[in-house]
């Protein structure tokens, strides 16, 4: 079983990919829920929701998140109301967020919702949010501390980030399995997801980076960060703002100890020798994955490598 860490929509795209080329039976994908946001009083959970959408093959082909051809006549009515529709909600992605939050208020938990939804959808792969405990993931700015959600989307990441602060992180508990599927995997990979805020807070969540460090199968990490940008979000200002090295290399040194091969993309091959001083192997390959062709062969090399190392 191969055990992935993922954000939203870059992590969707390789696991679109790799789900093609590999049994999506054997793939339990631990989810980032740090962007998880309450509106309109329903629960929303974008990374989640993302995963889910893009392996059920209804996710929005443009921007990669939402479902495909939805409609946002609820959302023009909230705003006839007086209501805030910053956030982009269709109808049909509305009848998700409505479910889960009946279903969370009647006590079941966030597992188990996730699970239901994704099968109800179709996925054939194991989804597990990194925590039934809320974790909100807050960006420190001059101005103040904002939940992810406002800075990113209804501020447009303008802000400079001074710091990130994972709340509830330290009281928080791995989801159930979590743990067991990452010290029972067969390999581990860190999809191409901004390493701060995706990848990072499920590592905050106790437990999870100590599985990591004791894992007994290889573990590969894939850059976002290609020629010293971000392709999706805003990972290359966040760790520009932050002090961190803007590069495939200073997302590398994020993931030392934690994993042992390292995914470049043809474009930073330069910085291969400075990823290995780091002590993981370095996988140059193209990680642009403009369509299924690119998806797919991206995941191939994941597991080559993987299967070498």
């Amino acid at each position: 079983m191969i055990v992935a860490l993922a954000g939203g929509v870059g992590a969707a795209r390789f696991l679109d990919g790799l789900s093609l080329v590999y049994p999506p039976k054997e793939i339990c994908i631990i989810g980032n829920t740090g962007d998880d946001m309450e509106m309109h009083g329903l629960h929303i959970c974008p990374d989640l929701d993302t995963v889910v959408y893009t392996l059920a093959g209804v996710a929005g082909r443009v921007h990669g998140w939402g479902v495909e051809g939805d409609s946002f006549r609820c959302l023009e009515a909230l705003g006839k109301l007086g209501a805030e529709t910053w956030f982009q909600l269709g109808d049909l992605d509305l009848a998700t967020h409505i479910h889960r939050t009946a279903r969370l208020r009647a006590g079941e938990s966030l597992s188990t919702v996730t699970a239901a939804i994704a099968r109800s959808l179709g996925v054939a792969s194991t989804l597990k949010p990194m925590s039934d405990d809320a974790v909100r993931t807050i960006v420190q700015t001059p101005g103040g501390p904002l939940e992810f959600q406002t800075y990113f989307v209804r501020r447009g990441a303008r802000d400079e980030v001074l710091g990130v602060e994972f709340q509830g992180a330290g009281d928080a508990r791995p989801a159930p399995g979590v743990l067991p599927a990452i010290r029972s995997a067969s390999a581990i990979v860190f999809c191409p997801s901004n390493p701060v805020i995706s990848i990072g807070p499920i590592l905050a969540v106790p437990g999870i980076r100590q599985a990591l460090r004791r894992r007994k199968c290889p573990a590969a990490g894939i850059s976002p960060i290609i020629g010293g940008r971000a392709l999706k979000g805003p990972a290359a200002d966040m760790m520009r703002s932050m002090g961190m090295e803007v590069s495939a290399l200073g997302v590398a040194r994020l993931y030392r100890g934690l994993v042992d091969l390292f995914v470049l993309d043809r474009e930073d091959k330069r910085l291969a020798p400075e990823v290995e001083k780091l002590g993981m192997r370095a996988v140059i390959t193209n990680t642009i994955m403009a369509g299924a062709a690119e998806k797919k062969a991206l995941a191939r090399a994941v597991l080559k490598a993987l299967e070498r190392a």
